[in-house]
């Protein structure tokens, strides 16, 4: 896997509303844990992002992208090919859009408008490139946010848990057999879980599964071979809880993120 330094918006944020950086990669590369001094919004327009803080993990599918307050730590890891598009916000603008990290759909109108500013020689330049950034400026604000967000915990009994399941989504051990792994009883694990994460562990788990498959179904893989994959006895129980996720088939779904 490549290791790609922080994208850097130049010297001329100071005077830019916003301003557009990008970066492409042709196969899995990370950029370590880092922070901009704007807000920050990652679009990836061809490929699939994991997004990590210390809250947890957030999966960006493609022609969708993750806000990042200003200052906010955090790492990406991709593991196939991806063109990204970081748009860094002034402050004073930032401020009137979101104050969490989350993941949030890209329409088609606010695309075009992202790929063609990353174009603009200038663009803080008066007349059209002004009122382009203006309405780019006006779409981000409203942005439906999407449901790709894994919580993370700070009890190691959990971390250990959490990280075995996403190395392995298929693995069906109930909560009483982690206990077992991880010196705990069931009940205590349970009261973790729900309250580091604000999920149960079955939800939990669930989630891992659904992150995992988006990230699977937007490299390639088949619907059928990744419900086995993913521990599901059969496909149409795999699409049942994709949907009851995300309100939308898997086709549905990379048709029309």
């Amino acid at each position: 896997m490549e290791t790609f330094s922080p994208s850097r918006a130049g010297t001329r944020l100071n005077k830019r509303a916003v301003s557009v950086s990008v970066r492409d990669a042709k196969g899995p590369t990370y950029v370590p844990f880092h922070c901009h001094r704007r807000a920050q919004l990652l679009f990836s327009s061809n490929g699939i992002l994991e997004v990590a803080t210390d809250m947890g993990i957030w999966v960006v599918p493609t022609n969708q992208a993750v806000w990042l307050p200003a200052q906010t730590m955090h790492e990406v890891t991709v593991r196939g090919a991806v063109s990204t598009h970081s748009l860094f916000f002034k402050p004073s603008d930032s401020v009137q859009m979101r104050d969490t990290c989350c993941v949030v759909s890209i329409s088609p109108l606010l695309r075009e408008l992202i790929l063609y500013a990353a174009k603009m020689d200038d663009q803080d330049q008066p007349g059209p490139n002004e009122r382009l950034i203006e309405v780019i400026l006006d779409q981000v604000k409203d942005l439906p946010s999407a449901p790709l967000f894994l919580p993370v915990a700070d009890d190691p009994r959990l971390q250990k848990i959490m990280d075995a399941l996403r190395e392995n989504p298929a693995d069906q051990r109930a909560l009483a057999d982690w206990g077992r792994v991880v010196g705990s009883s069931e009940r205590t694990l349970a009261r973790l879980f729900q309250s580091q994460t604000g999920y149960t562990f079955g939800q939990w788990r669930e989630k891992v599964r659904l992150l995992a498959a988006i990230e699977a179904l937007g490299n390639g893989q088949s619907v059928t071979a990744l419900a086995f994959d993913m521990g599901y006895q059969s496909q149409s129980a795999f699409i049942a809880m994709f949907k009851r996720s995300l309100g939308k088939t898997p086709g549905q779904f990379f048709r029309n993120p």
